[in-house]
């Protein structure tokens, strides 16, 4: 499948494009490092992210004790910075089999979906150290973005509407991720626009399993619930991507210096 052809429906899926101003500023020279550092960072939450899903909604206390063991190496490099990343390619295991609750009629789906999810994060988090380490750049503590804050501060507070909010959210992080990808990928250098375009077709269907289940949790005769809340966020989104931002990271705004 084409470049094209994958971007087709996140384009459609997103309520506007990345701005030509934020593209300029990204591939500015002096913004590489940050660029990548914070891209392998939102790889890493990704995986969290999808891990968080599992142990809160789908599995009992033995299998989320697995799971965070499975990510305790990387965390602890970011956040610890102890370990060596050229180690993690063989940490990226799942020990053992996780189990879904008795009583959740969604739980292997949302376990398949998101362990396989969490599995690519996590290599892709490999990938971008590996090239980070090509490039010369050393890994540093960063501040987050006003980004993923600015759509989970409007999830609903009662179940089962948070985890649809918060797979939805989840859907458009991805979403933008994959289209940041493809608008970067002409304008850098061979190394990294080609590893960009393999991030796009590695993640293109993300987006898609989560708007899946969240569809599947809200259940039969609840579509135009989940669509209205897409819409929702959608809009939020691109306020975000399309507003003045002081801060520029992989996911920030109109960088304000150009206004």
């Amino acid at each position: 499948m084409s470049t094209q052809e994958l971007l087709a429906p996140i384009n459609s899926f997103l309520k506007c494009a990345t701005p030509q101003a934020w593209i300029d500023e990204a591939i500015k020279k002096e913004n590489l490092s940050i660029i990548l550092i914070d891209h392998l960072i939102c790889e890493l939450k990704a995986g969290q992210q999808a891990m968080y899903l599992i142990r809160k909604y789908a599995v009992d206390k033995d299998s989320g004790d697995a799971l965070l063991k499975w990510l305790e190496p990387f965390e602890r490099l970011i956040y610890k910075k102890e370990g060596d990343w050229r180690e993690l390619a063989d940490k990226n295991k799942l020990t053992k089999s996780v189990i879904p609750k008795a009583n959740s009629s969604y739980g292997q789906d949302l376990i398949d979906k998101m362990v396989l999810l969490i599995k690519e994060e996590l290599h892709h988090f490999y990938q971008v150290f590996e090239i980070m380490h090509e490039y010369g750049i050393e890994y540093r503590s960063i501040t987050p973005a006003r980004y993923a804050k600015g759509l989970i501060r409007n999830v609903k507070t009662y179940e089962p509407d948070t985890l649809i909010d918060k797979l939805i959210i989840g859907a458009y992080i991805e979403a933008r991720s994959c289209e940041r990808f493809a608008a970067l990928a002409p304008h850098v250098d061979k190394r990294l626009g080609d590893f960009y375009i393999s991030l796009l077709r590695s993640e293109a269907r993300h987006y898609q399993d989560y708007i899946t289940l969240a569809k599947e949790i809200a259940g039969e005769g609840n579509e135009a619930k989940v669509e209205e809340r897409i819409q929702f966020f959608g809009e939020i989104e691109a306020e975000l991507i399309s507003t003045p931002d002081s801060d520029f990271k992989f996911h920030s705004g109109v960088p304000i210096s150009t206004n």
